[in-house]
């Protein structure tokens, strides 16, 4: 049953290649990918929300349909008061102004009919995001048989089946639209996860100088955070600076830029004069490039061939060390002392250890003594040999269980939640070397096995309740990151952990920008000493989302603050701002920067530059980061560029849909 649906208003006249954006979900990240659409970009969208659960009661403000309304009149007035400010929308007036946020659907699965009343078969783009895997994959076949040519941008957390699945409905729209242009197949579809793009960003806000890394042609670029240099030192700016942040990020008491901060906030791409005017401010900068080399093993982690550390306890093992080295003394003192082949004298002792042997009646008295030590040593080997025997099935028995904090655990970070976020924060930390203790109240939580699998130790309770973040060891962690779905979970938790360790480093998962806000000054009032960041992982992962449905391929995102920077690959063909000008005159400040230049000839390129190089062919190719100033980029180059949201958006204002290739 489908809700009230508002006519498209009316637009501005626009190219004849601009088809309209259709957005599904269930959750923030459909409203936020939808705000970035229209707000950043400019495109029309239509946002498939599912129905009221109850149409006779009022919604509450934040659920819903009314919470994307809310975010929408926020963001309308935003635009309004700001139209037209900002390098990347200079000149170019406010389009937004006086037009409807965004056309709403309520549906409660996305079924043909909901597509066609949503306008797939003509859309540009369709991007899929709901919490259901399975619901996403279905959307997506049926989206791609009621038109071939439609861009899909899939949310997936299960990222080899998002690889199949970005496969198979490529060769669908090749089979069923056989004229289309291979370049506009390579883009018809892209399988994103929004766990994956938070988690590196969320991992970060735990540690304290923590680099960001982004990958592309199989080299790592690492964006570092630099502390503000000292009276009569120079900031070192790396190969580039990326941002500069807000005055006060590294002052607890200070406030932490976002999007409406203003001067006060982080600059994102400065030029060289902003830069040497900056005093007292950190840099973000891009500190490396470096080969990113095959990845490790993985570690063994128990099950078929798991080491006797992990089924014997250390304490057993160095029983039965003494054990052993006890039963070796006594065969070389009975070969000592009886004169007898090592052999036998070793026979000897066994027996008299399993108590197999005679009385040592008659025999030398040394032989009677060593008789007697080995009867003691079988007493010591018999409760050793039932200890084992009963750790070897409690290990077994064990091995579905979860691991409890040890004692005397410091220095780690405690981890609220374990659903799709918190699992990958989790493999990230772990991955970092940092020690964990999650919590999480439901047994059956997605990241539960990992953490098993992972020997992370893991309280099982309501993080509200008395008693639970003592047991993670709160008060001798580093920091604790709240990243359950619940904001006011998130809140309780951590004003309860600043109640027993008042200077823990915090970060919280909130999805209101004003609500973090709100709660961001209050605990910086209330514990000036301490840093407390928050986060929202759809503000992080919905510009990625965005940059795909418009058909541009994302190498990644990285956090300045509350703030998102772009890293993304561009064709210099048919964008003015680039074609035809030198890499210096190219840049922009506060909108974009090229960072580098894929060498390798149009016909040998590939698709995805997150994709290590094959073996290299004797053919120019990979990356060129060391561009020179005057270098002039032609039509045939493709490039790596740093991009603010709306630098982007500017970038790609000139793109020719998919539909109408």
């Amino acid at each position: 049953m489908l809700g009230p649906v508002p006519p498209f208003p009316q637009q501005p006249q626009r190219s004849p290649f601009s088809g309209h954006m259709v957005v599904c979900g269930d959750d923030a990240l459909a409203q936020r990918l939808a705000v970035e659409l229209r707000y950043v970009y400019g495109e029309r969208v239509t946002l498939v929300l599912p129905p009221r659960r109850d149409a006779r009661r009022p919604e509450l403000p934040l659920t819903g349909r009314g919470r994307a309304a809310a975010l929408f009149g926020r963001m309308s007035q935003a635009m309004n008061r700001n139209g037209g400010n900002g390098a990347a929308g200079a000149g170019d007036g406010d389009t937004n102004a006086g037009v409807e946020a965004v056309r709403i659907l309520e549906a409660p699965e996305p079924s043909d009919e909901v597509f066609e009343e949503a306008g797939v078969e003509s859309a540009a783009a369709l991007a899929l995001v709901y919490d259901d895997d399975e619901r996403n994959i279905r959307a997506a076949l049926t989206a791609r048989r009621l038109n071939p040519r439609v861009r899909l941008v899939i949310r997936l957390y299960n990222r080899k089946l998002g690889q199949y699945l970005e496969t198979l409905l490529d060769q669908a729209a090749a089979v069923s639209a056989p004229g289309l242009d291979p370049a506009a197949l390579d883009a018809s579809t892209t399988v994103l996860s929004d766990a994956d793009t938070a988690a590196p960003a969320l991992a970060a806000t735990a540690l304290t100088g923590s680099s960001k890394v982004i990958q592309a042609e199989g080299l790592l670029l690492r964006a570092a955070e630099r502390t503000p240099p000292g009276d009569g030192q120079v900031a070192d700016p790396g190969l580039c600076t990326l941002a500069l942040l807000s005055s006060t990020t590294h002052d607890p008491a200070g406030t932490e830029g976002s999007d409406s901060s203003g001067d006060e906030g982080p600059q994102l791409l400065p030029d060289a004069s902003q830069v040497a005017a900056a005093t007292g401010r950190g840099t973000v900068v891009l500190e490396a490039v470096s080969q990113s080399g095959p990845a490790g093993p993985p570690p063994r982690m128990g099950g078929r061939g798991a080491p006797l550390g992990q089924v014997f306890s250390r304490r057993l093992r160095w029983s039965a060390l003494g054990v052993g080295l006890a039963v070796l003394g006594l065969a070389v003192a009975s070969w000592i002392t009886t004169g007898d082949h090592p052999a036998h004298a070793a026979y000897l002792t066994l027996l008299d250890l399993f108590a197999m042997g005679d009385p040592a009646i008659g025999d030398p008295t040394a032989r009677q003594v060593l008789q007697l030590l080995s009867g003691v040593a079988g007493l010591m080997l018999l409760p050793l040999l039932v200890a084992a025997v009963l750790e070897a099935f409690g290990s077994l028995r064990t091995a579905s269980s979860l691991r409890r904090p040890p004692r005397g655990l410091s220095g780690h970070v405690v981890l609220l939640g374990l659903g799709k976020i918190g699992t990958r924060v989790l493999v990230r930390l772990r991955e970092l070397g940092i020690p964990v203790v999650c919590v999480e109240d439901d047994p059956d939580a997605r990241g539960i096995a990992v953490a098993r699998r992972l020997h992370v130790p893991v309280v099982l309770g309501d993080v509200t309740q008395e008693g639970v973040l003592e047991a993670a060891k709160i008060q001798r962690a580093r920091a604790l990151l709240a990243l359950t779905s619940i904001d006011t979970t998130n809140l309780e938790a951590a004003l309860y952990a600043r109640s027993v360790e008042p200077n823990l480093r915090v970060s919280l998962r909130l999805f209101d920008d004003e609500f973090a806000t709100a709660v961001y000054r209050t605990l910086r009032a209330a514990h000036p000493q301490a840093l407390t960041r928050s986060r929202s992982v759809s503000h992080l992962a919905a510009p990625s989302f965005a940059v795909a449905m418009m058909g541009r391929q994302i190498l990644g995102a990285i956090p300045v603050e509350r703030k998102v920077m772009l890293f993304a690959a561009v064709e210099v063909a048919g964008h003015p701002q680039l074609e035809g000008r030198t890499v210096e005159q190219a840049f922009r400040a506060g909108a974009w920067r090229v960072l580098a230049l894929d060498a390798t000839p149009p016909e040998d390129r590939r698709p995805d530059l997150a994709v290590p190089a094959p073996v290299s062919t004797g053919r120019p190719s990979g990356l060129v980061w060391d561009l020179h100033p005057g270098y002039v980029l032609r039509p045939q180059d493709r490039v790596v560029i740093a991009a603010t949201r709306r630098g982007l958006a500017e970038l790609l204002r000139r793109r020719v849909s998919l539909t109408h290739r």
